[in-house]
């Protein structure tokens, strides 16, 4: 922690302790108060927040000015509890804004380009986000939103578009239309800014050739700020983050404790100068590690390296962890298979059974590869399970975000 970086976190203590009853009940609770935090080391003794306890704070617990000083919220799915509303000051926004060109400018996109922008808008984060960094930066946004396919492969062509901004998943959905319709002489990508969810190597592979761009992993989530947080640079050695705004660090998600720069564990974030909701130390549950190295790019924001899972992706089958990173792994090590898998776990005579269903390449010959795949899952993960190989484009596509793990055990 930078000195400059430990007085924006005792202004940010003292702000939350006076306005934000959510944490001021926290620190309370905990027993400490602002003035309790004297030293960097001392850092540590404020307790984690998580997203269970800001469900908890529905609707607007976690706001921490005047109501007449929100612009703008935004809100996480909701999916599984009560949804998570963040509020924004004007100040907000902007900061998130300029955070979100400086990503573009990282990934080398410039005013000359035109950023189709397909992910969603509404109270979901990704769209406004895209769109607003875009506008700042100069360049022509083309505000897509998801799906209908069919249009955006028109605007793709009729405007030009250079940069794509999208799920990893709906990426590969476009990629494979381009090459079904042998469209790639009429497009004119030369970046895609990928974000939302996890993906191998494999996929991203799959995406590179089918659209014939240059791909950057691009970082964020509702809670804090939305994506354009991180972003990686043409070396793709990390995600820069910006340490002026946030504070990270990387525990070990079972006991908390703080790991070193260079240990894989869960990404917790504090916010420095956020105004509407903001976060101290909030548990993100992604999974990745502090890069100690510098980038060769020179820039002097630190990075982290790619999300490889979330510590709630995880399930345990036969009394092992499994995550979905790891099957990617296994996978991309082995020739003939695609990038889309899914992992199927049932209840069959009070067992648990794991079936991985793995689509394949076109063409392909490779001679007993379900059995290299059941093979190399035993060795790598440990337990036996079934593989079931299918034809390319057989598994299901999707606009926003794939389901890789379906598990019927609890059903």
């Amino acid at each position: 922690m930078r000195q400059e970086q430990f007085e924006g976190i005792r202004a940010l203590l003292e702000r939350v302790y006076a306005n934000s009853p959510f944490y001021r009940r926290k620190f309370r609770e905990a027993g400490i108060t602002p003035d309790s935090i004297r030293s960097p080391e001392d850092f540590k003794k404020i307790p984690y927040s998580d997203k269970e306890e800001l469900r908890l704070a529905y609707p607007l617990g976690l706001m921490a000015v005047p109501q007449e000083e929100i612009v703008r919220i935004h809100s996480s799915s909701g999916t599984t509890g009560s949804p998570v509303i963040i509020p924004y000051t004007r100040r907000d926004v902007e900061d998130w804004t300029l955070m979100f060109a400086r990503c573009y400018e990282i990934a080398g996109i410039t005013r000359s380009d035109v950023i189709q922008i397909t992910p969603g808008y509404g109270l979901w984060t990704a769209g406004i986000g895209f769109q607003s960094g875009a506008e700042r930066l100069g360049a022509m946004a083309v505000p897509m939103g998801p799906g209908n396919t069919e249009k955006q492969l028109q605007m793709m062509v009729d405007l030009k578009s250079t940069v794509l901004c999208a799920t990893s998943s709906y990426a590969l959905l476009l990629a494979e239309e381009v090459e079904k319709r042998g469209m790639k002489d009429k497009i004119h990508l030369r970046k895609g800014v990928i974000g939302s969810e996890r993906w191998g190597d494999l996929m991203r592979k799959r995406i590179m050739e089918g659209l014939g761009i240059d791909v950057h992993d691009i970082y964020g989530l509702t809670e804090v700020y939305g994506p354009g947080i991180a972003i990686d640079c043409e070396y793709h050695m990390g995600m820069h983050y910006f340490d002026d705004y946030l504070y990270f660090e990387i525990i070990d998600s079972e006991t908390g404790e703080v790991l070193p720069d260079g240990e894989y564990g869960e990404l917790v974030i504090t916010t420095l100068k956020k105004e509407g909701a903001p976060l101290v130390r909030y548990r993100t549950h992604d999974l990745t590690r502090i890069i100690p190295e510098k980038c060769p790019c020179g820039r002097s924001y630190p990075m982290i390296d790619r999300i490889i899972g979330r510590t709630d992706d995880m399930v345990k089958v036969k009394g092992v962890n499994i995550y979905p990173g790891q099957v990617d792994s296994i996978l991309k090590d082995i020739p003939g298979v695609s990038s889309e898998y899914q992992i199927i776990i049932e209840r069959r005579d009070g067992k648990d059974m794991l079936t991985l269903r793995v689509e394949t390449e076109p063409g392909c010959s490779v001679p007993d590869l379900d059995r290299r795949i059941m093979d190399n899952f035993k060795k790598r993960i440990g337990i036996r399970i079934d593989v079931e190989l299918v034809a390319l484009g057989q598994l299901p596509r999707s606009e926003k975000k794939s389901k890789r793990i379906l598990d019927y055990r609890f059903s």
